[in-house]
């Protein structure tokens, strides 16, 4: 009797599992993000589709260059994910506009959920990422070239030359996350101990002080 209820409850789990895994697409044409509800569980709750607008779905954002005269690292992002766009949420998709001054960096980060692809719109620019490994893999890219950046990997676009480029970048995220190494690192908030990052990077507390000068906390 033991031995049949076992078998019983094990074929119950596996039944609830299968249907757990095959009830993970969608379960109706959308889910307008209500951004005004301040509750998140993984994403947002549901808009009222009676009260969803044709502007849920509409961004009109990424049509212009942004301006980057006022970024220390001569470069812009323009995000079109779902806090901007709330028809994208549970849809796994977002999309950015990426500007770049002459000599323009979006320097090292990382996307904790999502791989990332860009098309490059003007200009040409030097792009990379690395490898758990520690192998770069790079290229010069020209306008309508694409590359690929694995998700969550360390990846980086440089525009070295003496005109202004642009890209594209789709993602295969609603929301998916930014984390750049210098304000992470040194603009943490807590701060990071000055021994730890000192040890970390072989250098004196002084440089490294020195180093958090340039990256105020995280507020």
């Amino acid at each position: 009797m033991a031995t049949s209820m076992i078998h019983i409850f094990v074929t119950f789990m596996l039944v609830a599992a299968h249907m757990a895994i095959a009830d993970t697409n969608m379960l109706q044409d959308f889910c307008v993000a209500d951004l005004s509800n301040g509750v998140k569980v993984n994403g947002y709750p549901c808009k009222d589709p009676a009260k969803v607008t044709p502007e849920d779905f509409y961004f009109v954002g990424l049509a212009t260059a942004a301006a980057t005269a006022n970024s220390t690292m001569g470069s812009a992002v323009t995000g079109a994910n779902v806090e901007k766009v709330p028809g994208l949420n549970t849809m796994g998709v977002s999309i950015s506009r990426i500007d770049y001054a002459p000599g323009g960096l979006n320097p090292p980060h990382l996307h904790p959920r999502a791989s990332e692809a860009i098309f490059v719109l003007e200009g040409r620019l030097f792009v990379g990422f690395l490898t758990t490994a520690g192998k770069l893999i790079s290229k010069h890219v020209n306008k309508g070239d694409v590359f690929v950046f694995p998700k969550a990997l360390l990846h980086f676009q440089q525009n070295p030359n003496n005109a202004p480029a642009s890209v594209l970048a789709a993602f295969d995220s609603q929301l998916p996350g930014t984390q750049v190494v210098g304000p992470s690192l040194f603009g943490a908030n807590p701060p990071i101990p000055d021994d730890l990052l000192a040890k970390a990077f072989g250098v004196g507390a002084p440089e490294i002080q020195k180093i958090k000068g340039k990256f105020p906390p995280k507020k």
